[in-house]
């Protein structure tokens, strides 16, 4: 495989949407590196492909994070609160918090930068539907236990 490459390892799962969207969990490698990642994918009308909604993390990030998401509870009870901020690289971090925006609780993983030219969210990241945080556990619970195991080869 070329150094350059992107290839997916392992597929973890699928969470179904209601607009009729998915969200891929998978172990990706790209130039040697080993990342998780959790991405959004159309499908309509004959047409599936991925969306720009999206987020990768270190294999750490998830390892910090699947016991916090472990621990929310099932009903939407949970109040709206900031789970943790975890270090991608320099000056770039995963934020990861429930919200409620426009009236719906989610689960939101977002890119925060900071550096000496922009410091705030980027584009980069997605929001998961409450409603299917006990999916999201077991999506996030299966995803560490892939890292977890030995290195896959790519």
């Amino acid at each position: 495989m070329s150094e350059s490459s992107f290839t997916v390892l392992c597929n973890v799962g699928v969470l179904t949407l209601e607009d009729g969207c998915e969200v891929k969990f998978s172990i990706d490698a790209y130039r040697n590196y080993r990342y998780a990642s959790i991405r959004k994918y159309l499908k309509a009308d004959g047409f599936f492909g991925a969306t720009r909604a999206g987020i990768t993390m270190t294999p750490e990030i998830v390892r910090a994070l699947a016991p916090l998401i472990a621990a929310l509870p099932e009903d939407a009870s949970c109040p709206d609160q900031d789970l943790g901020k975890f270090a991608k690289r320099p000056g770039m971090s995963v934020v990861v918090r429930v919200s409620t925006y426009q009236g719906v609780k989610g689960l939101d993983l977002r890119q925060w930068q900071e550096d000496d030219t922009y410091t705030g969210w980027t584009k980069k990241g997605i929001r998961l539907p409450y409603a299917k945080i006990k999916e999201i556990k077991e999506l996030f619970a299966r995803m560490k236990e892939a890292l977890d195991e030995k290195p896959l080869e790519f």
